[in-house]
């Protein structure tokens, strides 16, 4: 009897083999010969603008081109196939329009990714990590992570994003990488055990990107993570680069690095070593020892919205800021709009920095907990303000943060994560709230009217 499920399946990733093997040899005639095609074959009218806006920066920005071409050439062409499709078919194509045709039909908003920390053991004791706080390590079984998994691929799910701890000390992590091959993984690591066999697996299952955390150079990451640190992650990209796997960075951002990590030469440093994207995080101070004094300035937030864009327009690497790219995802994108996190114990909190909870995923369904009176909580209020420049419960408006867990009666996940909500801090983040609201309602009411122009 034929399995018309896996044929079609089969047919389609050997047809999108041979595409991507095809626009390798000549990129530029023929990435825009596939995206008329997927415009044509995409459900979702905000995909068929997405793609418009990417051909045309393809057509009009040099540096888009190069970029692109990166991915076609350096990648691995395994790694290549496995993720474009996971992520481009799988989870844009199919995904996203069951997870809105799902949202409509159950009144449970259903997000794109999901966070996991599979386990909060860790290798490292990096100052401010919030892994490093808990007394009592936790680890999910496979058993249930497999379970997460399986329900968020019968919601349109296709996207996990792991984290930790350090994922690569989780047993189960490429197990569960070959079993649910149709999904893509990307893993926030140390990279300190990404060692010749684990790259050779990276490549193998062909779904897994690690993102690898940095502070910028040797010295401020070694300050930061431990002697050693940055000659570790220097060895494991020239690894993974070797293999050609696709592989990124992350970066915290703080007011004593944020310009040495976004400068030319770092930026070309990482592009050299083979990264093909980056994550900046801004410094929150929740975790171990939580400094105040590292949040970025008022003016340096801003010096990184028209940073970020630069490079994104002149380097061929792809920068995300979570905070200052608010305009792109409507703010706040936490408390299960479009992602929320699992820790270790099983909590379901609404993001990696709001360690909050009100269900177990222990004990519930993936679909039930999103239905969490905290998620509830927080998609009523999201947009918290207005300017996308200020998307964050935590440090862009505090006292929504304090307002949802008094209304949802969330706990801490750990003794101590409350802190953040305490009167103390909640006058410090206001302070400091308030500062950047004037700077960004600046440039955002700047940016609002010259939309008005151009439209």
């Amino acid at each position: 009897m034929i399995d018309f499920a896996f044929a079609k399946k089969y047919v389609g990733e050997k047809i999108l083999q041979e595409t991507l093997n095809y626009l390798a040899k000549n990129p530029e005639n023929n990435v825009p010969k596939l995206a008329n095609l997927l415009k044509q074959i995409a459900r979702n009218e905000n995909h068929k603008e997405q793609i418009d806006a990417l051909l045309q920066a393809y057509n009009e920005n040099p540096n888009t081109k190069k970029y692109i071409s990166r991915i076609l050439t350096e990648i691995n062409p395994h790694v290549r196939q496995r993720i474009v499709y996971n992520l481009g078919i799988n989870n844009w194509l199919i995904g996203i329009p069951k997870q809105q045709q799902t949202t409509e039909e159950l009144g449970v908003n259903i997000p794109n990714t999901i966070l996991i920390d599979p386990t909060s053991a860790c290798n490292l004791r990096c100052e401010g990590c919030w892994a490093g706080t808990h007394v009592k390590h936790d680890t999910l079984s496979y058993e249930l992570v497999d379970r997460i998994l399986t329900e968020a691929k019968e919601l349109g799910i296709y996207w996990a994003v792991v984290s930790g701890g350090e994922p690569f000390l989780y047993p189960h992590l490429f197990k569960l990488a070959e079993k649910h091959n149709d999904m893509v993984f990307m893993v926030y690591t140390n990279g300190t055990l990404i060692t010749d066999e684990v790259a050779d697996r990276i490549v193998e299952v062909g779904n897994i990107s690690p993102a690898i955390s940095l502070e910028g150079w040797k010295e401020r990451t070694d300050a930061r993570r431990g002697e050693g640190v940055f000659d570790k992650v220097v060895g494991a990209m020239d690894r993974l680069h070797s293999r050609r796997a696709l592989f990124g960075i992350s970066l915290t951002m703080t007011r004593e690095n944020y310009k040495e990590a976004t400068s030319d030469e770092f930026i070309d440093f990482l592009i050299d070593k083979g990264a093909i994207y980056g994550w900046s995080f801004h410094y929150i101070p929740i975790g171990r020892n939580p400094n105040p004094d590292l949040m970025l300035t008022p003016d340096q937030r801003a010096y990184l919205v028209e940073r970020v864009r630069y490079i994104r327009t002149h380097k061929p690497f792809m920068l995300m800021d979570f905070w200052n790219d608010g305009e792109y995802t409507e703010g706040c994108i936490a408390g299960g709009r479009r992602y929320f996190h699992i820790a270790p114990s099983g909590d379901v909190a609404p993001c990696a920095f709001v360690q909050f909870s009100t269900d177990n995923i222990k004990e519930k369904s993936l679909l039930d907990v999103l239905k969490s009176p905290l998620f509830a909580a927080f998609q009523k209020r999201q947009p918290f303000c207005e300017n996308h420049l200020r998307p964050c419960p935590i440090i862009d408006t505090p006292d929504a943060l304090k307002e949802i867990v008094a209304e949802s009666g969330a706990h801490p996940l750990y003794p101590g994560a409350d802190a953040v909500i305490s009167k103390d801090t909640n006058t410090l983040l206001n302070e400091r709230a308030a500062q950047w609201a004037q700077v960004s309602d600046t440039i955002w009411d700047k940016k609002l009217k010259n939309q008005k122009v151009v439209q």
